[in-house]
């Protein structure tokens, strides 16, 4: 039996379904009745005559991993755990709930893990749990600092992991991914998803920063892989592509058949439509995405070496052209 936690969030739903390729039981547990379904969209746009069949030959419960009575119940029997779930903002006011999903939560899965000798366990942790100036070559080596442009949900991540590594040392048999930002195909409304929603309707402007994106499909593959191997005690950096957050937009825009961004952002105008937009969401009962923390990244190069996991597992990852390829097509409403 195969046991997921968050399996309907854009990577967990990936996994899912690349799980169901093969004849094995499988355990999810969700939160959202509107995910689950989404996530049932997801499998038939990937396989439109038999998605539907193998969605519904997954066990789904209902509940979240800070119920430790709940995950010793579902975890029950279960000798391989993948887990998924994790809360991503980069809102101060949400630093505790952070804390509390990604690194209280986790502990919980580590715990519960040792305590039903699983056979192996992966845990998806973030780029956001390891370190790196502007500049550098950054890999799984690179050490972690907290400063003070440091986000809340980095802090999180880093401490979730941190369990994980606690959990290593007491006989979990573990593996550790670090995917940087994932694209696939989803709701354009969730995470990383969201900028393809914006460009679809128009940009003028790109920041001048950089980052890496990574298709879902491929961290997917790469966690079973490292399932069904001897690989064990080890962190890997899931990286596709290092570019420009210009290259990614433009790719973007010309696959959506829409005007590309031509524009340089500065810095104090985007920090002036922070600003903007704070205020105006003061009287609704929606929060801007736009941050500190966010606008950090946006200014902020960083690039990553894939060397590691593509050594280990032969693997080789899909173009950025193929990636947002398959977000468009694949959009789900």
């Amino acid at each position: 039996m195969i046991f997921v936690s968050g399996g309907t969030g854009l990577l967990g739903a990936h996994l899912l379904f690349q799980l169901t390729e093969n004849s094995v039981s499988i355990r999810a547990i969700y939160r959202s009745d509107e995910k689950l379904k989404q996530t049932e969209r997801l499998f038939q746009y990937y396989d439109p005559d038999n998605g539907a069949q193998r969605f519904a030959s997954i066990d789904w419960i209902k509940g979240n991993i800070l119920d430790i009575p709940f995950l010793e119940e579902v975890m029950e029997g279960c000798s391989y755990v993948y887990h998924c779930a994790a809360l991503v903002s980069f809102h101060r006011r949400d630093f505790n709930t952070l804390i509390r999903v990604n690194r209280e939560g986790t502990a919980n899965m580590v715990n519960v893990a040792l305590g039903k000798n699983v056979v192996k366990f992966c845990h998806v942790s973030s780029t956001a749990a390891i370190g790196g100036s502007e500049g550098d070559l950054i890999d799984e080596k690179t050490p972690w600092k907290n400063t003070p442009t440091t986000s809340g949900y980095s802090v999180s991540k880093y401490s979730a992991e941190k369990e994980v590594w606690r959990a290593i040392e007491e006989g979990l048999n573990a593996v550790i991914v670090n995917p940087c930002v994932i694209v696939g195909a989803g709701n354009w409304n969730d995470s990383s998803l969201t900028l393809f929603r914006t460009l679809n309707k128009g940009v003028s402007f790109y920041p001048p920063g950089s980052n890496a994106t990574v298709d879902a499909r491929d961290v997917a593959e790469i966690m079973i892989r490292l399932m069904d191997s001897d690989i064990s005690a080890e962190r890997f950096l899931c990286i596709g592509s290092n570019q420009s957050f210009q290259t990614l937009m433009e790719e973007i825009a010309e696959q959506l058949n829409v005007k590309k961004p031509t524009r340089k952002a500065s810095r104090f105008m985007v920090n002036s439509a922070r600003r903007i937009l704070y205020f105006f969401f003061l009287f609704s009962s929606r929060r801007s995405s736009m941050t500190k923390e966010t606008v950090n990244s946006l200014f902020g190069n960083r690039k990553y070496d894939n060397s590691k996991i593509r050594k280990a597992l032969d693997f080789k990852f899909r173009s950025l052209e193929a990636s947002v390829g398959n977000a468009i097509k694949g959009r789900i409403h």
